[in-house]
């Protein structure tokens, strides 16, 4: 089995309204250091062994569900695990 982190992202390009509104309640809090808020997603998959390559099958996933692949970019982290 393997065990999968995926973060999703907007790309830096696209306007982050949810960031921003956390950025502006951070400052009002006296967080005046906080330069910049982006919000994201984090995702754990379980994935089964099969004939198929691991990366390419996150990869699809990916692009197919996880993320709009116009305005948002994302990485993965792939780790073998014991199945319990």
């Amino acid at each position: 089995m393997y065990k999968v982190k995926v973060y999703v992202t907007l790309r830096e390009s696209v306007l982050d309204p949810q960031g921003t509104a956390v950025k502006n309640s951070l400052h009002s809090l006296s967080y005046s250091d906080v330069a910049d808020v982006r919000i994201g997603k984090y995702m754990e998959l379980t994935l089964e062994k099969t004939d198929r390559n691991v990366e390419e099958v996150v990869k699809e996933i990916c692009d197919r569900v996880l993320a709009n692949p116009v305005i948002e970019d994302y990485r993965y982290e792939i780790e073998e695990c014991v199945a319990q």
